[in-house]
């Protein structure tokens, strides 16, 4: 889970304008930040099932978002692909 700092760190740095906290590239940013985190707890903890459902749905969540932003922008899609360092 993302501490409210580091959630504002990531809008700061992902966001498209000075109001925005909502867009598709802050959401898919926040998403892989927490992926990041929870693959790290899963390396200790490989048989907390719980956390590996949660890991798969915020999985599913991002492809999603990935695919809508690839559908509407394709520009804005391959920005955030390179920014985050994800293989596509």
């Amino acid at each position: 889970m993302l501490t409210s700092q580091e959630k504002t760190k990531i809008i700061e740095k992902y966001k498209m304008h000075k109001l925005d906290t909502g867009s598709p590239e802050v959401q898919i940013a926040i998403l892989s930040e927490e992926i990041k985190q929870l693959l790290l707890h899963l390396k200790t903890h490989s048989k907390d099932f719980h956390s590996k459902r949660g890991l798969l749905k915020m999985v599913s969540k991002r492809r999603s978002l990935l695919n809508y932003l690839k559908k509407e922008d394709i520009k804005r899609y391959n920005s955030v692909i390179k920014k985050i360092g994800l293989k596509k």
